[in-house]
């Protein structure tokens, strides 16, 4: 074996600028699709995050009726014993969100809109999600005061800012008058369109006392450390709550729609990455061919003077093995020191497309993933695309006639 891997290396090396080439070949097209996924990636990982963290949560305990009819009365009883509960199921779990929220009708002297109005522990909120940084103008709420914070988009809406009073008038639970009066102290920037256009944000206390549910939550948002850890806390919780009035649900079951629109997104990506192994699997056959063609008359050599066929074959195969290997490891490199110079300095947008990105409250840069399951996935498939062209030559050896190509 050890005579057939030192016959093989010192093969690769005879044309060295081949060689180089279709090293080069394989480690452009890893390098490529790993870029690819990245980009994609990232942006998607952009959108999950701002979506589960302004929104939903990467996982939100509420009351099994709440998804039909989200309503104030199916709300559920919330205190501290509930909350170290459920933050002792998992080690992973990293911070609890308490929400209680209703949708209201906000009117000031000019007219009247359609409000989500969430309740929030603006403390917890923050390190969710960093609320109080999306601050554009006044000052945040204070507890115990009737204060609202006012998203831009709602703001813009009803041509209210800082300072103006807002009414509040819907339902609160089960049917109790909900409406009061309150000062706007603030405006934020939300980077979701949907929540920037039509929420307010009050203390959790003083919207359970507006919706007569004092001691009561709409939903209870978890943060994991990591989100790998979503599913495995969903299970140790939904354990925890079997027979009980209390659900647990994923933000891949709260958000099917943009699961909808990632799906799609990335099956635009996989066709590129689909014609790209194409392009680059035909520009390698292309150098594998050229060099069996040129190798012809070496292989009937070999072949008279009695080297087995099988034998032949293997140490072909391990010249592309040994080539394919290189280019892969070649591109895993480059794509990490690309991606690091990437993550260090995002690549930014300007002009109009950078003030649209903006408008929705996101920083304008394409964000980029770092993820060793895309490395060893894209790795795989342009090392196995390899492996498949190397089997050109040794079929080519299996039936090359002796004589004829000794006198090539």
């Amino acid at each position: 074996m050890k005579t057939y891997l030192i016959l093989a290396w010192r093969n690769c090396w005879r044309n060295r600028r081949r060689t180089w080439i279709t090293i080069s070949a394989i480690a452009f097209a890893v390098v490529l699709s790993i870029l690819m996924q990245s980009f994609n990636s990232g942006s998607h990982d952009l959108l999950i995050e701002n979506m589960a963290r302004f929104s939903t949560g990467y996982l939100q305990v509420r009351d099994v009726r709440y998804e039909k009819e989200p309503s104030p009365d199916n709300t559920f009883a919330y205190d501290r014993v509930l909350d170290q509960e459920i933050r002792s199921v998992h080690s992973g779990l990293q911070l609890t969100v308490p929400r209680l929220q209703a949708f209201m009708l906000a009117a000031d002297e000019e007219g009247t809109k359609g409000a989500l109005v969430l309740g929030v522990d603006p403390e917890r909120e923050q390190k969710l999600n960093g609320l109080k940084e999306q601050l554009t103008s006044g000052r945040f709420f204070r507890e115990g005061f009737a204060e609202v914070v006012v998203s831009e988009g709602f703001a813009s809406r009803m041509g209210v800012a800082e300072g103006d009073t807002l009414a509040l008038i819907g339902q609160g639970r089960y049917g109790m008058s909900a409406s009061g009066l309150f000062a706007v102290t603030g405006l934020v920037k939300l980077p979701v369109v949907e929540m920037d256009r039509q929420t307010i944000y009050m203390s959790v206390a003083k919207a359970g006392e507006l919706l007569s549910a004092e001691g009561y939550l709409s939903s209870l948002l978890l943060l994991p450390e990591r989100k790998a850890q979503t599913d495995e806390i969903a299970a140790l919780l939904r354990e925890k709550f079997s027979g009980t009035e209390l659900t647990v649900a994923t933000w891949e079951e709260l958000m099917p729609d943009l699961l909808e629109f990632i799906k799609f997104d990335m099956a635009g990506s996989y066709v590129l990455s689909v014609i790209l192994y194409v392009v680059i699997g035909f520009g390698f056959f292309g150098t594998v061919l050229t060099l069996t063609l040129e190798r012809r008359k070496e292989f009937g050599v070999l072949l008279s003077v009695g080297l087995k066929r099988r034998l032949l074959s293997w140490v072909i195969f391990l010249e592309t093995l040994m080539v394919s290997v290189a280019g892969v490891a070649a591109g895993w490199g480059l794509s990490t020191l690309v991606l690091l110079y990437f993550i260090r300095n995002p690549i930014r947008l300007t002009g109009e497309l950078a003030e649209t990105i903006m408008d929705y409250g996101w920083e304008p840069i394409i964000p980029v993933s770092f993820s060793t399951k895309m490395f060893l996935s894209q790795g795989m498939i342009v090392f196995l695309l390899a492996m498949l062209i190397s089997a050109y030559p040794v079929l080519k050896i299996f039936r090359l006639k002796i004589i004829e190509a000794s006198r090539i």
